[in-house]
């Protein structure tokens, strides 16, 4: 190992960005990606998700089920972009130029951007205003706070960042016996249970919620595991990063249904404190304050670094260098955050309803990328890639791959008539009751139709290849 690698190695600062990690530089183990999923999903911000299930209209058992259905699903969609990571040993987006081209793959990346901003601004409301009362300040002040340390750990990046996340695995365990010690205390488990009354459009909402919640996490996922020596198996990456994602999603999800069903309508505009509230001691309350604050630490800080990691890629779509200074890494993220701060003080008030609209409408964006990137990497590519060529316009993948973006656009257009939300409701998801099913129809439909025509192409070109070559 030269001295440059060793340098980087041993630095907790990270020194990589969207360029190829080499191999002299991999580290770490599949166990940390558990515990890094496991932390960022074990939070306020999922416990809220969970609560709205009940929120609007849905019962304690079967929302608790719906939650789990979408959560198994939407894991093994973002447990399989995970898997890319010790294979490209790239960012997940930049590895979208194979799909889209280079200056193509910026049309989803763009989209991306815009999830992360609301993320994190989601992210710095509820832990700004645990931090409040931590510290006995505004709400604003809270967030300013929070924005602070958000900024610090996405610079310092990869190593910091699992480090949180096994501390976050911990206290977010402790603060869950917690609140589910006291829920249990104020009311009977059994009664809670009992509470049932089934709909299909309550029990697809809760689908929908937690099948969301994990399939957002695609576009940044393998990031994450991207330093993971290339040996590393595929299947295990795939359940370590899947079981921890959805076991501590469920977690918080299922504490979230029951809070909202204890909390009789006091839960909404309040969910911090109410959370916190419920229990009388004061040591307490300050750790669940403290824990809340904490454990938004982990998915913001991977929000945050997501957008760091996006911009990079389109500046270096129309830049001849895959180097980013540590100066501009710095800019980018605290560019980033402060957009994201000033959404965050502006909707600190509606911040439940638009939540909900905002991670469904989503979906309409991501689940056709997610359709082709998945696609591509198992069944077209069969997980090769010509790393050079990513950062090449001129190279294997082209400035623009007309198949991909066409089929992008195409999955979004197939999902508008399934959809529900308060941007934009289609006419069968209307005809259904409110039912939205256009996550499913999407990801289906999108995979089935990219696979067509990239087979082809990729048969066609093949056939002009000289005999040699194709032996």
């Amino acid at each position: 190992m030269d001295s440059s690698a060793e340098k980087r190695n041993s630095s907790f600062i990270e020194n990589r960005s969207i360029d190829f990690i080499p191999e002299n530089e991999r580290h770490g183990g599949v166990f940390a990606q558990f515990t890094l999923w496991f932390g960022a999903n074990l939070q306020i911000t999922a416990i809220v998700t969970g609560a709205l299930a009940v929120v609007l209209g849905g019962d304690v058992f079967w929302s608790i089920i719906g939650l789990f259905v979408g959560q198994c699903f939407g894991a093994a969609v973002m447990a399989l972009h995970a898997a890319q990571g010790p294979k490209l040993g790239l960012p997940q987006m930049i590895s979208s130029r194979v799909q889209f081209g280079v200056y193509g793959a910026c049309i989803p990346i763009i989209l991306v951007c815009l999830m992360y901003l609301g993320f994190t601004a989601t992210g710095e409301v509820l832990a700004g205003k645990a931090i409040a009362h931590l510290a006995h300040v505004s709400n604003t002040t809270g967030i300013l706070i929070y924005a602070c340390f958000i900024i610090l750990f996405a610079t310092i990046g990869y190593r910091l960042i699992h480090v949180v996340g096994k501390v976050a695995s911990i206290i977010g365990l402790i603060a869950f016996v917690i609140i589910l010690t006291q829920i249990l205390a104020l009311s009977d488990f059994s009664e809670l249970l009992a509470v049932r009354h089934f709909s299909w459009s309550s029990f697809l909402l809760a689908v929908s919620l937690s099948a969301s919640w994990q399939i957002s996490f695609g576009p940044y996922v393998a990031d994450y595991s991207r330093y993971l020596p290339t040996k590393t198996s595929s299947s295990r990456v795939f359940w370590a990063v899947g079981l921890g994602s959805l076991v501590g999603s469920q977690i918080s999800m299922s504490l979230g249904v029951l809070i909202a069903q204890v909390a009789n309508g006091n839960f909404v505009g309040n969910e911090v404190q109410y959370v916190v509230g419920m229990n009388p001691i004061a040591l307490v309350v300050t750790f669940l304050y403290f824990s809340i604050a904490f454990g938004k630490v982990t998915l913001t800080t991977l929000n945050a670094y997501g957008s760091f990691m996006c911009v990079a890629t389109v500046w270096n779509s129309f830049k001849s260098t895959n180097q980013i200074s540590k100066i501009t890494r710095l800019l980018i993220v605290l560019a980033m955050v402060v957009i994201s701060t000033f959404i965050a003080i502006i909707g600190e008030h509606t911040f439940l309803s638009a939540f909900k609209a905002f991670i469904l409408f989503l979906l309409t964006f991501f689940i056709p990328w997610s359709a082709i990137n998945l696609v591509d990497y198992y069944f077209i590519s069969k997980e090769e890639c010509d790393v050079d060529a990513l950062y090449d316009p001129n190279g294997k993948y082209g400035r623009w791959n007309r198949i991909g973006i066409t089929c992008y656009f195409l999955g979004i257009l197939i999902q508008l008539p399934f959809i529900d939300s308060k941007f934009y409701t289609g006419q069968i998801a209307a005809m259904l009751g409110g039912i939205d099913l256009s996550w499913l129809v999407g990801l289906i439909s999108t995979a089935l139709i990219y696979y067509i025509f990239a087979k082809k192409a990729q048969l066609k070109f093949v056939k002009q290849l000289p005999l040699e070559q194709v032996k």
